[in-house]
């Protein structure tokens, strides 16, 4: 039975746990709701494959409806990494990673939309085709967490899972207007083995509307005992009263300025943070060689691309082409040819010291408030993966230049949705020194209390 789709929307993730536990909505009804409301909005093509049901759980989070983007290997369902590569690649066994999320009582009913291996801010791939933004038409869903992004804008799922390398939770969901939060690196259970290069920066989280979803998530996913890399965060459920140091960042880590719109709204989350009786000042660009950090993201990804065409050729007997890879992603893997063996170690050099430089910064500051990106929205398109390689990072380095030192630094960092323009959101993003997530969400509850969020959803009647 449908439930009222008001009430279904007014529910967040905890809502909905509780809900089942005490006996008054049914975890099939949630289920059949959110599958309706997918449905209804074809127009936003963020469904990758629909999942098998499943029992539901006894967990923390019983009954409360998923999805898991497609780059995640979920037991069921195809391992597409949203690639036509991958269209008919089984799942391997479930990771440890996917093994919190089914013993947390989560019910998955279907994979998310992404870019090509995640490797594009913007949703837009030959397997699935483009992902749409619930707030306007043209407008990209960002990426690569595209997909789960727009289900949780459009009020489809309380909250859905991502991951980030380099700002793919962050990003998506600045340009949807809800919250993602990025873990510290090695927070979280892995979700694959622990390989060097652009893998090894990758985070599993979610997108949520609000700040205890992502708290809640966290809590049954973190990594604890022996193999704990942090000490566990445990629930986070609430501000700290301690007032903090928090530092303002408003130029890019190249140096370019924001958009006008953004940096004014990066300034309204100062005031509000000053306000709250924190010390609000703005620190200087920090050491960092920005434009080493961009060669050495595309450097790794180029890598990576090439171990994937040489695994592809083994496979199929041929290289693959352009029937089952993209144009950006067989102009990396040629790239890669070209590169010397020193161009690797070159990689890391550039992570290390980006990181060491990055990280000074928080002694003189607890938080670093930024901008999420430097410009409010981008076009589809705009990030295609036709749009040809040195274009491609010529335009993410001016949309996404503060987002990816935080995967290299291994620090907590959060896209908060308190800004906006005109009909528009514009995240403001918080990072916290590697370890300090309790820190991070703890402040991310007083800014969501001081200026709810939540309500603020847009009018997806062009998407049915």
């Amino acid at each position: 039975m449908l439930i009222d789709i008001a009430d279904y929307r007014s529910w967040d993730a905890v809502d909905m746990a509780r809900l089942v536990r005490r006996g008054e909505v049914c975890a099939g009804d949630l289920a059949e709701t959110a599958l309706a409301l997918a449905d209804a909005l074809p127009g936003l093509n963020a469904v990758a494959d629909r999942a098998e049901p499943a029992p539901t759980g006894s967990g923390p989070l019983a009954g409360v409806p998923f999805a898991v983007k497609e780059l995640l290997a979920w037991p069921g369902l195809p391992w597409t990494m949203g690639s036509r590569l991958m269209r008919a690649a089984p799942a391997p066994g479930p990771s440890l990673y996917a093994a919190r999320l089914r013993e947390s009582g989560l019910n998955v009913l279907f994979s998310t939309t992404s870019s090509e291996f995640g490797l594009l801010g913007s949703t837009e791939s030959a397997l699935r085709g483009t992902t749409a933004n619930p707030w306007g038409p043209g407008l990209s869903a960002g990426g690569s967490s595209g997909g789960s992004a727009a289900l949780v804008a459009a009020g489809v799922l309380p909250m859905a899972h991502g991951n980030d390398g380099g700002g793919s939770l962050r990003v998506p969901a600045a340009l949807t207007g809800i919250l993602g939060f990025l873990p510290s690196r090695g927070r979280c259970a892995p979700a694959g083995p622990d390989v060097p290069g652009l893998p090894a920066l990758v985070v599993e989280h979610c997108m949520s509307r609000t700040v205890r979803d992502s708290a809640h998530l966290l809590a049954v996913t973190e990594r604890t005992g022996p193999d704990a890399v942090h000490p566990p965060v445990g629930l986070v459920e609430g501000p700290d009263p301690a007032r903090l140091r928090i530092g303002v960042l408003v130029p890019t880590l190249l140096g370019a300025e924001p958009e006008p719109a953004v940096r004014r709204e990066l300034e309204r989350a100062a005031a509000l943070c000053a306000s709250l009786g924190h010390a609000v000042e703005e620190v200087g660009i920090p050491d960092v060689d920005g434009a080493a950090l961009r060669d050495g993201f595309f450097t790794a990804a180029a890598r990576t691309m090439a171990d994937v065409v040489a695994m592809a050729t083994g496979a199929l007997g041929r290289p693959p082409g352009a029937e089952e890879l993209e144009p950006f992603t067989l102009e990396l893997a040629e790239w890669a040819a070209t590169l010397a063996p020193e161009d690797s170690a070159a990689t890391e050099e550039a992570f290390t010291a980006a990181a060491r430089a990055y990280l000074r910064v928080f002694e003189r500051c607890d938080v670093v408030l930024s901008p999420t990106l430097a410009r409010v929205s981008w076009p589809v398109g705009h990030l295609s993966p036709a749009a040809g390689r040195e274009t491609l990072v010529r335009r993410t380095q001016e949309a996404v230049g503060y987002t990816p030192v935080h995967n290299v630094a291994g620090c907590p960092a959060v896209s908060l949705p308190l800004g906006r323009d005109g009909g528009l959101p514009v995240g403001v993003h918080a990072a916290a020194a590697p370890g300090a997530d309790r820190l991070l969400l703890s402040l991310a509850y007083e800014l969501e209390a001081a200026a709810p969020w939540a309500d603020v959803r847009p009018d997806t009647a062009w998407l049915a």
